[in-house]
């Protein structure tokens, strides 16, 4: 069957009980993120955090490398065999998830239940049908808000453990979070068979080597670079936020997860104006300002809470002598007074200050005492410079929405790129990219966990952010450079190679190649 030629009442229907179930299927995905937090932090489970990162990394796996299997399945049988298989198959080892005793437990079945990540390529394939050409980017910009599913975990999450646990006096009652979400994976699944109409796109007898050419072009693998920072490193900071929050501003869980959800909630919703802007002045300009703002912000975020005690300009004798005096204000050496610069009480209590910037004081510490003999340039009092950094909370909170809002722009405008490049392969294409950027999110907790046991820093992964953008950037900028120096309909190169030569002498008659 092919797109419908108009939206009907089934197409909306469809978009929202796609919508519903991507939301739902998103929000199961990342439960690891609060509860694997919460099940350490109270001492349920001794976990360091290179495994917390294999326990959150893991089903992003499952999902993310089922993404182009599960497109396959959708064209062949259809979404609502497809959705609604899934979502039953997921409930089972997230129920089976509240039986859990042992790490290798929740290895194993978080594997299994991270297969409702893959919900994301049945609910593309699914609503694509059901909408004409021209309807189907906002459709699935409707659909992809869906992702917003990470923020239901961080905010109701932690609220509803505490309250299962009643505020942890029965810290078994974690057991009956994951049977909560199994039973609300069930429904999705039974909503699908029940209420959703099947149909099917135009069947394709392609090979499989055909169904795996977009491969060979190197182009496809700097998309999927672009969709591995912006979705994948969305994906992982979305659980990652949350033991974030609980170890460097000692936050409670629930206070945590909801703002972890300033982060995860933004990317959902400002998908679409990703998808608007994309439209109105093309994705290259999009993918330029989301690269440059995520550095901007990255490096705003990677310097750490820090104390840093230096040696300051301390007080030497300008002649010998003998000294007289030593008192809280001042040196004498034979009548000549030195000035002391005492310590401050400014920064005493710190912790409980808010400090914008860093802030530094300093002062005098004596290393004479009355009846000392001094010669010339001896040091009567060393120099002390301490610097506070505080990482201010609320402002690393507001560059961490920041942070999302970039980011969920950018996801549209890296899917705005496959139409043009790739007219007659954008599910094969999107399936690609899509598994690429959904391995971001699998690597990213374990990489994260790794370059926290290395540095001693959390900060790091605004580091690798802050360096993996830089390298995408640049990458795009010489491909892009390399593009428009050629100015000929044959754009052939090292890095690029456009299939449509009409599409490049039309964009090339009006001055513009995006």
């Amino acid at each position: 069957m092919i797109a419908e030629a108009t939206p009907t009442f089934k197409s909306h229907k469809i978009l929202a009980l796609s919508t519903f179930g991507f939301l739902m299927c998103f929000s199961a995905w990342m439960i690891n993120g609060v509860l694997v937090t919460y099940l350490t932090d109270n001492g349920i489970f001794q976990w360091n955090m290179m495994q917390i990162g294999w326990l959150m990394g893991i089903p992003v796996l499952t999902g993310a490398v089922c993404r182009l299997p599960m497109g396959i399945l959708t064209d062949r049988f259809g979404g609502k065999w497809v959705f609604g298989t899934l979502a039953i198959l997921c409930s089972i080892p997230m129920f089976l998830l509240s039986k859990a005793d042992s790490y290798s437990d929740f290895l194993i079945l978080s594997f299994f239940f991270g297969l409702a990540g893959s919900s994301f390529a049945v609910g593309v394939g699914f609503t694509s049908v059901w909408y004409p050409k021209n309807w189907q980017g906002r459709a699935l910009g409707i659909f992809g808000m869906g992702s917003a599913g990470a923020s239901i975990t961080t905010l109701v999450g932690p609220s509803l453990l505490n309250s299962l646990t009643d505020n942890g006096t029965n810290p078994e009652g974690w057991r009956s979070l994951p049977v909560i979400y199994s039973v609300v994976l069930l429904n999705v699944g039974l909503s699908f068979f029940i209420f959703a109409e099947n149909k099917k796109p135009a069947a394709s007898n392609k090979s499989i080597g055909q169904l795996l050419s977009p491969l060979k072009e190197i182009r496809v693998w700097r998309f999927g670079l672009y969709y591995f920072l912006l979705f994948g490193c969305f994906v992982t900071f979305s659980q990652w936020l949350v033991p974030y929050f609980v170890n460097v501003y000692h936050c409670s869980l629930v206070e945590a997860g909801l703002y972890a959800s300033c982060f995860s909630l933004p990317a959902g919703v400002f998908r679409i104006l990703g998808g608007v802007l994309s439209d109105k002045y093309g994705a290259r300009k999009v993918m330029y300002g989301v690269l440059s703002t995520t550095i901007i912000l990255s490096f705003l975020l990677l310097v750490p809470q820090m104390e840093i005690t230096s040696p300051g300009s301390g007080i030497m004798a300008t002649k010998g002598g003998v000294v007289t005096e030593v008192s809280a204000t001042q040196i004498k050496v034979d009548g000549k007074s030195y000035p002391i610069v005492q310590r401050s009480k400014k920064f005493s209590d710190v912790d409980n200050q808010v400090l914008l910037l860093p802030a530094k004081e300093s002062w005098h510490e004596v290393r004479v005492k009355p009846g000392d003999k001094i010669s010339k340039k001896q040091l009567l009092a060393q120099g002390t410079t301490k610097i506070y950094f505080q990482a201010n909370k609320w402002i690393f909170i507001i560059l961490v929405l920041l942070t999302g809002v970039c980011w969920g722009i950018g996801t549209a405008a890296v899917f705005k790129h496959i139409p043009d490049y790739f007219p007659t392969q954008i599910g094969l294409v999107g399936g690609m990219v899509g598994l690429i950027g959904g391995l971001g999110g699998f690597i990213g907790p374990i990489l994260f966990g790794y370059l926290l046991n290395f540095t001693g820093l959390w900060t790091s992964s605004w580091m690798f952010i802050c360096g993996l953008a830089i390298f995408s950037i640049t990458w795009m900028h010489m491909v892009i450079t390399k593009m428009m120096s050629k100015r000929t309909p044959d754009l052939t190169g090292k890095f690029e190679r456009p299939p449509l030569v009409k599409v490049v002498q039309a964009k090339k008659k009006t001055g513009l190649l995006r």
